[in-house]
């Protein structure tokens, strides 16, 4: 495998680009090592998560680009978008991949806000007098 492969990570408005190639395990996000990057551990973690699982984390290098959302959308979009790279690069990863649940995109979002109430299901306070 000369040619790197890409794939996309999405959770709540964060969105991340993942680029993979050979190499020795090196992470980085937004031009920064994701430890720098991600200072919390169990980010770290979540970043490393599916490469841990197929036992792969000092095969590829992986170059994410990530906007939008906060740290934790960040982390977690990150992780979906590598491991949608590993089973585009071998589908012998999917069932590991999956059952551990990377595999599948989380659809919860914030809900919008409606008029007449304060925020999305908050109502201004009732004054019965």
């Amino acid at each position: 495998m000369e040619k790197q492969r890409n794939g996309v990570g999405r959770r709540k408005e964060a969105v991340t680009r993942v680029f993979l190639s050979r190499g020795t395990g090196a992470i980085t996000i937004n031009d920064k090592d994701y430890k720098v990057y991600f200072p919390l551990v169990y980010l770290q973690n979540q970043v490393e998560r599916p490469l841990k699982t197929v036992d792969a984390a000092d095969k590829f290098d992986i170059k994410i680009n990530a906007a939008g959302g906060g740290v934790k959308g960040q982390a977690e979009a990150a992780m979906l978008g590598i491991a949608r790279v590993l089973v585009e690069l071998n589908p012998e990863f999917r069932p590991a991949l999956k059952a551990a649940g990377m595999l599948k995109r989380d659809p919860r979002s914030v809900e919008r806000k409606k008029f007449g109430h304060k925020k999305a299901r908050r109502s201004f306070q009732f004054s019965k007098r």
